[in-house]
């Protein structure tokens, strides 16, 4: 007998930022909300200290938040929402083509978190217009865990936490 491939649950859109200054986080939540509508869960803002690699383009003290949505997307949507993202992140730029805030979009279902990103590594899978995926985290044990390659940031509790309380919003959407 042959197999049939599946249909797709829809999965629960994520979004996180790295920024120095509000005014960027705010000018940039409001392109994505008229795209993406209203935003169920918040995060508080978490100090981003896990890796110089952003400061040279937006200075010290970064500041991270996540962000999830009401309305939940098919999977295949993800590399056009990162290209989305990306675009966004170049109107915020400085005249000098300095990035002011780091957009990163992905999905969370009740197995997994995915991340868009524009890099390849041997643990990345090539989804289209210069776009992979990366599943940063799984979920086992009644929590999200890291794997070996996870950014060091993704591992901690708090991040974690943040997770599975999304986990617990999306859980909610699908029992409707």
């Amino acid at each position: 007998m042959c197999s049939k491939p599946s249909s797709n649950n829809k999965v629960k859109l994520i979004i996180g930022f790295i920024f120095k200054e509000n005014e960027f986080y705010l000018k940039a939540i409001n392109p994505l909300t008229r795209h993406f509508g209203n935003i169920d869960f918040e995060s508080r803002e978490i100090p981003f200290n896990h890796t110089q690699y952003y400061q040279k383009e937006f200075g010290k003290n970064l500041k991270r938040k996540f962000i999830s949505f009401a309305k939940l997307i098919p999977p295949e949507k993800l590399a056009k929402i990162k290209a989305l993202t990306n675009i966004i992140e170049k109107k915020l730029s400085s005249k000098g083509d300095l990035r002011r805030i780091n957009i990163d979009p992905g999905y969370l279902d009740l197995a997994k978190v995915v991340l868009a990103t524009t890099k390849d590594y041997k643990h990345r899978i090539y989804l289209n217009s210069g776009i992979y995926a990366e599943v940063t985290l799984f979920y086992r044990n009644k929590s999200f865990n890291p794997w070996e390659w996870t950014y060091p940031d993704y591992r901690t509790a708090e991040y974690l936490e943040i997770f599975n309380k999304i986990r617990q919003i999306y859980a909610q959407n699908t029992k409707r």
